[in-house]
């Protein structure tokens, strides 16, 4: 199964679609059924003590399945989260961005499956782990 939206049009499709959480994201790679997005970590993600929120972390474990499934599917806006278990393993770095390594799983026509290991950057340890289901429209 071929990539049918590659970095830059999934930018766009965010920039168009989601207006309101657009910059916070940073799509680096994209490839058949996996996708690697950037959370540009800012204070309004933070939780007291200086480390990113887990709001902020589901944020970018949501987001990048999302768009690693959209990658394959094309621009389907209502594709929409079904099931989502995230394990947070460790404090992130302050003020450090965060990684999601985003694969797919399972893609099938009406569900898609992906699992998530975010990453403060410069670490190898993962912070959190996710897996994440979703709802594909017909």
């Amino acid at each position: 199964m071929a990539v049918k939206m590659d970095k830059e049009a999934l930018s766009a499709f965010l920039v168009e679609v989601f207006p309101q959480v657009h910059e916070d994201f940073a799509i680096e790679h994209v490839e058949e059924m996996a996708v690697r997005v950037r959370l540009k970590v800012a204070e309004r993600h933070l939780r007291p003590g200086g480390t990113v929120s887990g709001p902020s972390m589901f944020a970018l474990a949501d987001v990048g399945v999302y768009l690693a499934v959209l990658s394959m599917i094309g621009p389907k806006a209502l594709t929409v989260t079904t099931g989502c278990s995230m394990d947070f393993m460790r404090k992130p770095r302050a003020h450090a961005d965060l990684i999601a390594s985003c694969t797919l799983l399972k893609l099938g026509r009406t569900l898609a499956v992906g699992d998530v290991l975010l990453r403060s950057e410069g670490a190898d340890a993962p912070v959190a782990r996710a897996t994440m289901t979703y709802a594909i429209p017909s």
